[in-house]
């Protein structure tokens, strides 16, 4: 990927959704990579779309809303509960590869496809928000919520979904970490998208993205509901003083495992901070 990347890291949300529903939608292809897809799905009571997960395992997210979704092996009905995506944990439904799906809106909603590229997946299954569980990780004003929606501890082939949570002027994904190389169990690759949402909605934050050799090396201003597409490197955030930041990572890769590397000119930065994680 050449210096000049913005085109190819970050993608907007449209103002107009398409027949749909969709606004805004990433294909490997178009990420110019091998496992992860990403759409977002705005729909009105009332209105159904039709998909399938194909040659993907999909994580349907909840993100506002509730929805009716139904599988040929099952129904999931009234799941969602958040006016907003800073409104507590949300629903998410696991489909494997090969199953076509309807999804049905019970309210005006909001709905992420997080998508990877998948042989045999695992079987379906609904995540409640009971199930989901949160920690606080950092500290000081490198101090965020994270929120495990579907990790390693759930049965899938290779993807990962995390929520995070920015409070107001705060960095996160800090100390800057990377994870772009199959060396376990230091580092494993994972392709990762951040789908960003501001409260109030005309916050502003960036994220830069960048390689140890400056390759790659970009600063990004994020705007509520910019993706940020990272196919390698390291990969900080922060928000702006007054605005929280919300985010929906996507990650995947050949091994399923979370192994990242920091960046060692900034890891002493968490050196007192127990429990640790990027």
């Amino acid at each position: 990927m050449s210096v000049n990347a913005k085109g190819r890291l970050i993608k907007r949300t449209s103002t107009t959704p398409s027949a749909d529903g969709t606004v805004l939608e990433v294909t490997q292809e178009e990420a110019g990579w091998q496992y992860v897809s990403f759409k977002v799905w705005r729909l009105h009571q009332g209105q159904s779309i039709e998909d399938g997960t194909r040659n993907e395992e999909v994580g349907l997210v909840v993100l506002s809303g509730k929805v009716t979704v139904e599988t040929p092996s099952a129904t999931w009905e009234d799941i969602g509960e958040r006016s907003n995506v800073f409104d507590g944990k949300p629903y998410v439904v696991y489909l494997p590869p090969g199953m076509p799906f309807v999804i049905s809106a019970v309210s005006d909603c909001e709905i992420a496809r997080c998508g990877s590229k998948a042989e045999k997946g695992a079987s379906p299954r609904l995540v409640t928000p009971e199930e989901i569980s949160e920690e606080i990780r950092g500290e000081g004003n490198a101090q965020r919520l994270i929120r495990h929606l579907y990790e390693a501890d759930r049965p899938a082939q290779h993807i990962f979904l995390v929520e995070a949570i920015t409070p107001s002027g705060n960095w996160s994904s800090y100390p800057p970490h990377k994870h772009d190389k199959n060396d376990p169990p230091n580092e494993t690759y994972l392709e990762e998208t951040y789908y960003h949402r501001f409260r109030p909605e005309q916050g502003f934050g960036y994220q830069r993205v960048y390689t140890d050799d400056r390759d790659l090396d970009e600063v990004l201003l994020i705007q509520d509901g910019d993706l940020v597409m990272v196919p390698r490197g390291y990969h900080p955030v922060v928000t702006a003083p007054g605005y929280d930041l919300y985010y929906l990572n996507v990650m995947a890769g050949p091994i399923r495992e979370w192994r990242f590397k920091d960046d060692p000119a900034h890891a002493w930065v968490a050196s007192s901070w127990k429990p640790y994680g990027g």
